[in-house]
């Protein structure tokens, strides 16, 4: 989901709250960033310089884990600088899928299964990027963002929207799991915190506790010490939705901080922000297409793997072509340009090297279940009964992959071994070409209309947008062109009232099923809410060991989404990376963080 695609199943914490489990968004030639003093902009500089990366999505904050900000761009740069995930935090999920512990800052541990007791240790030595020790107090206001332990917020059953109380910190996951843990057992001294949990927990192996510094919150929030910040998190009562108590002035401010204080529109002055438990700290950033975010190695990384260059470079290029000729100008080493023929064409024309694979992501329509058009579900039906999958993946996905099939999940990808079984129980092929007279016959004669939202700087999504624009147009549908280059930011806002992006999954833990599905989920941004999905997805958050009954889960959500006419699945995105010869160690990556996952690996070529 390559457009600042969403970023699927990210728990808040790796989350659980950092990064692994989440679903993520998946969306022009452009200056060069200044190189550095010891290295050179030129990608053929030697062992020692810079490396840049060409990305189709630009970087709009340095925290990925909040509802607005969790695009697959933003992801890249926590997994670099070990923000709840990548080296530095306490794992990463490799392309294999399998959960990587990193212990350069620490390990975490199963004490028990029943009650689910698990520890997390600091090493001794674990420092931030600005010299700071790590204490166990990071560790706390990781789990107390996670666990929503402050909050007493309390929320409308059906829309999720916030209906008295206080939400303190936004996270783009849910506190699923978390929110039935105790507050934790911390012993400074040996720099342990340990949590109990409440009831069994799906993803408790992906809470990954490194995410933000508390110096810095504590700081923000006027507390003189980390120490001082401690005690505020132990002495302040829990919050209680059914007695919801005066806004706490301390937690509003940390809460402000970590929802919309990493925004970034340009390279922040305030240092402070780019702490990092990483391998990499932010360097320099100019905002939008055409710009870049750079990162130069930590000064404090401790860890075994360290980067053999001094600066890496993402640039923004939303235009394939744009990247192609960066690549081939030595302007970039790397992209990750959104695949077509043409794209694949021209790579090889110039003599580029292409690595390929089936990615984790998928396209997909979603329709506002609150929007005052689609609250009616004959009229959703209608309108999906409009849409062209066949057509777009034609357009889109067939030139550069002639096997490639129209998607009938949206719990699973073609590649996934459960697929067919989804596909066979759920009825999304019944969508499998638009039925115009019948989309007519349910709308008796209306005319609708339909603001459809999409990102205007990804040509796969104006295609999309196009093709159904003109087939819904034919049933009666009046579709206004309601896409923006700010899409993302625009999710959820109650401005259109569908939306074509993308999801990409971790490929690993449950996480995702709460944020998307589930009533005031932290991604569920067209306002859905059934109860039997509630129910499923609460089971799913207990359900260890079983997975058997995982999928059959999974399954049953997929088939009753498609009975509410949430949306259509349109298609598996195909993954694409070239290479121009002037970087060793890239490897394809079809999970959340793309290519750059092994970027320390990376080594100039001379």
């Amino acid at each position: 989901m390559t457009d600042k695609n969403r970023r699927r199943g990210r728990a808040l914490v790796g989350l659980a709250i950092g990064t692994a489990a989440m679903v993520a968004l998946a969306g022009c030639t452009t200056s060069t960033p200044a190189p550095s003093a010891s290295g050179s902009a030129d990608p053929g500089a030697a062992a020692g310089g810079t490396i840049s990366v060409a990305q189709t999505n630009a970087a709009t904050a340095l925290n990925s884990d909040t509802p607005d900000n969790n695009l697959n761009t933003n992801g890249m740069v926590d997994n670099l600088t070990g923000n709840g995930d990548g080296p530095g935090s306490f794992f990463y999920v490799d392309p294999e899928f399998n959960i990587v512990p990193d212990e350069t800052n620490g390990t975490v541990e199963l004490v028990s299964e029943s009650p689910l007791v698990v520890k997390y240790t600091l090493d001794p030595e674990a420092v931030w990027s600005d010299g700071t020790p790590m204490t166990t107090t990071d560790l706390l206001l990781s789990w107390v963002v996670g666990s929503g332990h402050f909050d007493d917020a309390s929320f409308d059953e059906e829309t999720g929207e916030v209906t008295g109380g206080n939400q303190y910190f936004q996270i783009a996951g849910s506190t699923a799991g978390l929110d039935t843990t105790e507050f934790p057992e911390i012993d400074e001294e040996a720099g342990t915190l340990t949590l109990t949990y409440g009831e069994p927990f799906v993803d408790w192996n992906l809470v990954n506790l490194i995410t933000k510094p508390a110096h810095v919150f504590a700081e923000k929030a006027g507390f003189g010490s980390v120490e001082e910040l401690a005690t505020f998190f132990e002495e302040t009562p829990a919050g209680d939705p059914a007695a919801p108590a005066a806004p706490n002035e301390q937690l509003a401010t940390m809460g402000e901080l970590w929802t919309t204080g990493y925004n970034i529109t340009a390279m922040p002055e305030d240092e402070s922000l780019l702490v990092s438990a990483g391998m990499w700290v932010v360097k320099d950033f100019q905002a939008d297409d055409g710009g870049f975010i750079s990162f130069e190695p930590n000064p404090e990384w401790r860890g075994e793997e360290a980067p053999a260059f001094d600066e890496l470079i993402i640039r923004f290029i939303g235009d394939p072509n744009a990247q192609i000729t960066a690549l081939q100008n030595g302007e970039v080493d790397v992209i990750e340009p959104q695949p077509s023929a043409d794209t694949v064409a021209a790579i090889e024309a110039f003599g580029g090297t292409l690595l390929q694979g089936a990615q984790l992501s998928y396209d997909h329509l979603d329709l506002t279940f609150n929007s005052e058009v689609f609250a009616d579900p004959i009229v959703r039906e209608a309108f999906l009964k409009t849409v062209p999958r066949q057509a777009i993946l034609d357009a889109i996905v067939t030139p550069v992959d002639p096997e490639a099939e129209v998607l009938n999940s949206v719990q699973f990808v073609a590649n996934q071994p459960q697929y067919a079984d989804a596909v066979a129980a759920n009825g999304y092929a019944d969508f499998a070409e638009p039925d115009i007279e019948g989309a007519r016959e349910l709308l008796a004669g209306a005319t609708p209309t339909v603001r459809l939202m999409y990102n205007t700087n990804n040509p796969n999504r104006v295609d999309a947008f196009q093709l159904i624009q003109a087939s819904a147009t034919e049933a009666g549908f009046v579709v206004e062109d309601a896409g923006s280059p700010d899409w993302s930011s625009l999710l959820g806002s109650g401005t259109y009232d569908a939306v074509i992006f993308g999801w990409i999954s971790p490929g690993v833990g449950y996480a995702g099923l709460p944020q998307i599905v589930g009533t005031g989920g932290g991604g569920n941004y067209n306002g859905y809410s059934n109860p039997e999905v509630d129910a499923l997805v609460a089971e799913s958050q207990t359900t260890i060991g079983d997975e058997e009954r995982l999928t059959e889960i999974q399954i049953e959500i997929d088939r009753l989404t498609r009975e509410d006419f949430y949306g259509l699945p349109l298609f598996q995105v195909p993954g694409l990376v070239a290479v121009n010869g002037t970087v060793d160690g890239v490897e394809f990556n079809g999970g959340q963080t793309g290519v750059i996952w092994n970027a320390w690996e990376w080594t100039p070529v001379s």
